[in-house]
């Protein structure tokens, strides 16, 4: 039983390492177009390969499972079809002990996804930002993130309800005057321009209400000015900003500021308007379950994968890449949905992204008591 063991985890383990490559490599082709276009802007092959290298752990994050489920595949497809599960059980192998050392190694494999997701990715993906601010490559609307208030850019405090391309609406500014004067600016919508060479973010705002506030002077009350607009631009200076790291996203957080900032929203997000504090409480659990979630599949792909492979009348890696493909395509179809769904909390997206995983579980054990 160990030779037949030490020739499947063999022969699984050259088959999961070359999909592996495969899919990360495929993955990894968006990053070298940027790359490439970094290096047309005189960026140097040193921090290329750094930028480049930061990308490999969240890419880790999908490949894994769809490398874990591509293998078992392909390895029980084609011991079914060249007869060998049928000799391994007819010398008195009973299925489950046939299938426990890949089980076991998609368990090793799912904890070390669970540790790529949970704080090698995020730390990896916020270094790449940074490295990226720091070369001024970093496109600067990407850091106004819907929901949350950003603090990136000297002197001002933005927050931005939805943003859909250059579109914002139910946009907020806390601007700072140079004399100790703030504006409070609300606006139902606006568009948003850069300006590349002069390192400058112009939002265009429209239908606007302005609260002016002046500097009190000593003995005198404070006093507010209520402004109304059709238009009112806001500039936004991010070669400043290039001289100190951007905050974390939420998809920068490890898993313990996840868990921390879910516990206490207000403390995490100081200016968060009240009504919007579940849906940032929900964007956390969405991210910590995706994260989970992903990490599992490598079992759940594995006890799904045993039994349709064994099913397989053919042995060409093609059909189960294919096979892999779908049902890849199928429990990502989850996540996105369970994204798309985070200003509903009442809909409890952040389950969701378990239904492929705990459905993948029951199928598999279904199945493979069929084949005993």
């Amino acid at each position: 039983m160990r030779v037949l063991h030490r020739y499947m985890m063999s022969d699984y383990l050259v088959t999961f390492g070359l999909t592996l490559m495969v899919f990360t490599f495929v993955m990894s082709l968006g990053a070298v177009v940027r790359a490439i276009d970094l290096g047309a802007r005189g960026v140097s092959g040193l921090i290329l390969l750094q930028v480049f290298s930061y990308n490999i752990p969240y890419m880790l994050t999908f490949t894994l499972p769809m490398s874990v489920l591509t293998a078992t595949l392909l390895l029980f497809g084609r011991l079914s079809f060249d007869g060998e599960l049928t000799a391994m059980r007819a010398s008195g192998m009973s299925l489950w002990q046939i299938v426990s050392p890949v089980v076991l190694l998609s368990v090793l494999l799912s904890l070390l996804c669970i540790a790529i997701t949970a704080e090698i990715a995020p730390r990896a993906r916020h270094a790449m930002r940074n490295a990226l601010v720091q070369l001024g490559v970093e496109d600067p609307i990407n850091l106004l993130e819907a929901g949350r208030f950003v603090k990136d850019f000297p002197g001002l405090s933005i927050y931005v309800g939805d943003r859909s391309g250059n579109r914002v609406t139910d946009v907020i500014v806390y601007e700072l005057g140079d004399a100790g004067s703030h504006n409070h600016i609300r606006a139902k919508h606006g568009t948003i321009r850069t300006d590349r060479e002069k390192k400058v973010m112009y939002i265009d705002l429209y239908e606007v209400r302005i609260d002016h506030r002046e500097k009190p002077r000593r003995g005198e009350a404070n006093t507010t000015q209520k402004i109304n607009a059709s238009h009112y631009p806001v500039e936004l200076n991010f070669a400043e900003m290039q001289k100190r790291p951007p905050r974390r996203k939420v998809s920068d957080m490890v898993f313990g500021e996840l868990l921390q900032a879910m516990r206490d929203v207000q403390g995490a997000f100081p200016e968060l308007k009240p009504e919007d504090v579940n849906r940032q409480r929900m964007a956390l659990a969405v991210e910590a379950n995706k994260r989970l979630s992903l990490s599992i599949s490598c079992f759940a792909f594995t006890l799904l994968a045993i039994p349709l492979g064994m099913r397989s009348k053919r042995k060409e890696s093609s059909v189960g890449i294919g096979i892999s493909l779908l049902l890849v395509f199928f429990f990502y179809l989850f996540i996105v949905v369970a994204n798309s769904l985070v200003k509903y909390p009442q809909y409890r997206p952040d389950l969701i992204a378990w239904i492929p995983v705990i459905g993948a579980q029951i199928g598999g054990f279904f199945l493979i008591r069929r084949q005993e």
